[in-house]
């Protein structure tokens, strides 16, 4: 995992509002979430088994999450690396995910080995300020 200075972190904005910034810059809402936290994720390169993530996880001040209405605040972005095993997976899952039920296999490795960590850090810096931009922009109009 690379963590990265943003000036994002800290931020607080509504949900809805930084929800529709997110999507129309390539983010998608985890669906994994908690009422009082979640998190905004972007594929930055994917190769194979593995996949590069921009990562901004945020904290609910109040409301709820996923209501239009919550306020939030954004937490240190990082970047992170998951690994996972390109053949079939030959568990008690496996007639499941062969026909379709279960398309999404755990990572082999949640958190792996990135390489070239300055071109990372700088793709990850670069998305998240374009994120950052966004939202004022979208705030003060």
């Amino acid at each position: 995992m690379l963590k990265l200075q943003t000036q994002i972190e800290g931020m607080e904005a509504y949900f809805g509002d930084v929800h529709k910034v997110i999507r129309a810059n390539g983010f998608t809402f985890c669906s994994n979430f908690e009422y009082d936290h979640g998190k905004f994720d972007m594929v930055l390169c994917r190769e194979g088994g593995e996949t590069i993530y921009i990562r901004i996880p945020f904290n609910v001040l109040k409301g709820e999450l996923d209501h239009p209405n919550a306020y939030i605040q954004f937490g240190q972005p990082y970047v992170i690396k998951h690994v996972v095993n390109t053949g079939l997976d030959w568990d008690e899952n496996s007639l499941l995910t062969t026909i379709g039920f279960n398309q999404f296999q755990d990572p082999v490795d949640k958190d792996g080995n990135i390489i070239d960590k300055s071109r990372w850090e700088e793709a990850g810096e670069q998305q998240v300020q374009r994120i950052y931009r966004s939202i004022n922009d979208f705030q003060i109009s």
